[in-house]
């Protein structure tokens, strides 16, 4: 006996979905990159001794810069206006 054909609509409903797109845009990778400067400078500081700027630069990295980098979003440009087309205030 001769093995069944498969049609072509079962091949494509059995595709897999495409990977969502990364969920990081170019706000983000900003905050990072100013968040390793910071990092960096803090730690350039906590080489030579200083015992009050290098805590509070990398405090302000960790605790602020970095938690920014990964909340904030990239608004779509379609969002900029309102359903009507007018600019959002």
């Amino acid at each position: 006996m001769a093995a069944p054909k498969s049609s072509p609509k079962l091949k494509s409903a059995q595709a897999p979905k495409p990977v969502e797109k990364w969920p990081f845009g170019r706000k983000n990778y900003m905050w990072f990159g100013i968040s390793l400067v910071v990092m960096i400078l803090g730690y350039i500081l906590l080489s030579q001794g200083s015992d009050t700027w290098a805590p509070l630069f990398l405090v302000i990295a960790y605790c602020v810069l970095v938690p920014i980098a990964i909340l904030v979003k990239d608004r779509p440009k379609s969002d900029a206006t309102g359903t009507t087309g007018e600019p959002m205030a």
